[in-house]
């Protein structure tokens, strides 16, 4: 795969557990191998607990043009990741979410429903994309990332001129 540009990801791990080191980053690690080794950047991780002004905090000090959020898109009370990002986000980008679901449906059964994963396109143009921390749920989400990055990074960025 020839690639026309390299993105520039920011890589954050939402998890109690990481954060506080009672559990090993292994999703985070493996994002960053993945999106590596398709051309693109990582300008850095950071790993933080699910605290609203934690997200907040990263979302302002984030290098790149896309912030990958891993963690927090299930249905318990502490899986806030996608509700704050969701009440920031300018555009929300439903199909993303859809598509996710399906495939994981596919794969794994009735459990992937319960995800909350999407994308969004953040007031400033940058882009955030909520994954869930499992690797194989992570792995499902970037193979579909990586398939419309360089589109929707050209897309969020265009303000005018024609359409491609």
């Amino acid at each position: 795969m020839v690639l026309n540009m390299a993105v520039k990801f920011h890589i954050v791990v939402v998890s109690d557990r990481v954060a506080s080191g009672e559990s090993m980053d292994v999703s985070g690690e493996k994002a960053v191998d993945y999106i590596t080794a398709r051309g693109h950047i990582v300008t850095g991780k950071t790993v933080i607990g699910n605290n609203y002004r934690d997200i907040v905090r990263v979302i302002r000090e984030a290098n790149g043009k896309v912030i990958l959020f891993i963690g927090g898109t299930g249905p318990s009370p502490r899986d806030i990741t996608v509700d704050v990002i969701e009440s920031l986000a300018w555009r929300t980008l439903p199909g993303f979410g859809e598509a996710f679901r399906r495939i994981s449906y596919e794969r794994e059964g009735s459990r992937a429903l319960l995800s909350r994963a999407g994308l969004y396109i953040l007031p400033d143009g940058r882009i955030a994309v909520v994954l869930p921390g499992s690797p194989s749920a992570l792995e499902i989400g970037l193979k579909i990332l990586m398939d419309i990055i360089e589109h929707l990074v050209e897309e969020a960025e265009r303000f005018e001129g024609p359409h491609r």
